[in-house]
């Protein structure tokens, strides 16, 4: 059976944005798919002291999905909602349900508004690096998917670590 491409590298790079966070994939959980269901006590809970619990991956994840498009739009930095950069501790106190959601809510704004930014690019795009990196925008894009991927793996692990 030979199934077409929808075609481009816009929409190539859309669909594995898009496989590698929330939609049907070959290989299995997506990141979403991995933060689903998950309550904040368990988000909350570290494996060992000085280490990184999944509450603080998945805002990392988004934290890294804003970076990408601030770069492609040239936007500034330190625009980021929550107060930090990269991996930012959370919980702050008592994991709460609602700070929780807010934060799972972050997330998928930011993955929509890089698949909207993705989107309009052109192809001829793909090529330049934007100011202030040192990689295309090509690669920075398949690397915030892979991106994606890698800490769906370490979020899957946590959650069995866990005991939940």
């Amino acid at each position: 059976m030979v199934v077409k491409s929808s075609g481009g590298e816009i929409s190539v790079l859309v669909r594995a944005l898009e496989q590698a966070f929330e939609k049907k994939s070959w290989h299995g959980t997506n990141l979403r798919g991995s933060l689903r269901g998950v309550p904040a006590a368990q988000a909350a809970w570290r494996p060992g002291p000085g280490r990184h619990n999944v509450w603080e991956i998945a805002v990392h994840t988004a934290y890294w999905k804003y970076a990408v498009t601030r770069r492609i739009r040239g936007g500034k930095k330190g625009s980021f909602p929550l107060g930090g950069s990269n991996w930012i501790v959370r919980p702050e106190g008592e994991p709460h349900e609602r700070d929780w959601r807010e934060d799972l809510q972050l997330l998928v704004t930011l993955h929509r508004e890089l698949i909207e930014t993705v989107s309009g690019l052109s192809e001829s795009d793909l090529g330049q690096v934007p100011p202030g990196s040192r990689t295309t925008i090509l690669d920075t894009v398949l690397g915030v998917a892979a991106h994606d991927l890698y800490h769906c793996g370490q979020i899957q692990l946590l959650k069995r670590l866990s005991g939940f």
